[in-house]
């Protein structure tokens, strides 16, 4: 039981790791804004796009997996949360030419969105 609940946790920070990675620079654009929260963003960035260009698996999988395998899970069980959550992150036909369009895309909204607050902060009144 404890194993299952300590995958359960891993998994929903993982999702929400990722969730951070894609949306993250939303938050830095905002004001007012940590200013901390850019050094903190971008090498959460640099982290996920690494992961999915070089096809490593991330430590979170491997301890989801561990944890799951303790617990006795295999395959997607447990709650409708959890069952969304694995399926959101390992969708199915993930192929490794899709791990190369989504790390560009990660990467390209993640550079417009720090270009403009670049642009904004360097402009006049900005």
């Amino acid at each position: 039981m404890l194993y299952a609940a300590a995958a359960v946790l891993v998994l929903a920070v993982h999702m929400a790791f990722v969730l951070f990675v894609v949306f993250g620079a939303f938050l830095v654009l905002r004001r007012p804004r940590p200013p901390w929260l850019p050094w903190l963003h971008l090498p959460a960035v640099a982290w996920g796009v690494c992961i999915e260009v070089s096809g490593r698996g991330c430590p979170l999988t491997t301890l989801e997996n561990l944890l799951r395998l303790r617990a006795g899970l295999a395959g997607v069980e447990g709650s409708f949360v959890e069952y969304y959550m694995l399926s959101l992150l390992y969708p199915d036909g993930l192929t490794r030419n899709l791990q190369f369009v989504l790390a560009g895309l990660v990467a390209a909204i993640n550079l417009a969105l720090y270009a403009r607050l670049w642009r904004n902060q360097n402009m006049p009144g900005g």
